[in-house]
């Protein structure tokens, strides 16, 4: 296949060998199989920022961190150099996340090498030794729905542990490989502790997961993983091997309205009074 000019530079500095085949084109990157020292692994090509239809970035991007002020200042008043910036720090965001993940033991891909804009990765494989399908390209029981399932819900929880939400999790972005589910496509994941949307975004991959086998097995409609995960994380009790029930009961204690307006009153009075000493 010929080189796609966005690879020719890999290409050039040794970190690929050849272009097998393009295999597949998202929404965010184009993704092709490459060859590296003789080993098969991917390549992923991020796409211009206009030339994406990712949308609501910023509900993403809040709470990441920009240590060079001159870079954060640039980024804030979307400068060409600011773009350029956002750009990098998109895709580093991936680039980082892997490596995180896969230090906690989060099935991920691994990564080798970043340049110009190229990330490549580890080629997710199937039995056969061919490029591992999407789960949504293939045909589940009601057995493999609850085995995947269930692999998953824990998979989030690894993630979360780690500090990392994936963000946009669904079937689309999650392969089968040999060893079960691997999950795929980063750039959008969150710091958990830095971003008011967390806990959306965590509820939102979840019930992903759980809309998407519970079509083939309903009885999953019908847990609570999201909350239970959620309230267990606030409350630092939530570890990797954490045995989670998908049951949540919503707290129905009631709030003394009565008492709660005699203590704002107390509150202010007592306010009223220090101005008055004042």
């Amino acid at each position: 296949m010929k080189v796609p000019k966005s690879i020719t530079s890999l290409v050039q500095a040794g970190l690929v060998d050849e272009v097998v085949s393009r295999l597949m084109s998202g929404k965010e990157a184009d993704v092709y199989v490459v060859l590296c020292n003789g080993v098969t692994r991917c390549a992923k090509v991020y796409k211009e920022a206009n030339q994406r239809s990712f949308r609501h970035r910023t509900v993403y991007t809040e709470g990441r961190s920009v240590r060079n002020s001159r870079r954060s200042r640039a980024m804030e008043k979307k400068t060409r150099y600011g773009r350029e910036e956002q750009e990098e720090a998109w895709q580093n965001m991936e680039i980082q996340a892997l490596a995180q993940l896969k230090a906690a033991g989060v099935r991920v891909p691994a990564t080798y090498a970043c340049l110009d804009g190229v990330l490549i990765m580890e080629l997710v494989m199937d039995e056969e030794g061919n490029p591992a399908p999407r789960l949504h390209d293939v045909e589940l029981t009601p057995e493999t729905a609850r085995e995947y399932h269930q692999t998953l819900i824990y998979e989030v929880v690894r993630m979360l542990c780690a500090g990392i939400i994936h963000g946009d999790l669904s079937e689309y972005n999650i392969l089968l490989g040999t060893r079960g589910p691997v999950i795929i496509d980063l750039p959008q994941a969150i710091h958990a502790s830095g971003n008011n949307q967390a806990e959306k975004l965590l509820e939102r991959d979840v019930q992903n997961l759980t809309a998407y086998f519970g079509k083939v097995a309903p009885e999953l409609l019908k847990t609570q993983y999201a909350k239970e995960i959620w309230l267990l994380y606030k409350k630092g009790q939530l570890l990797p091997d954490t045995k989670l029930t998908g049951h949540f009961e919503e707290s129905r204690k009631r709030v003394d309205l009565t008492n709660l307006m005699r203590t704002i009153e107390d509150v202010n009075l007592e306010e009223m009074k220090r101005r008055e000493r004042k």
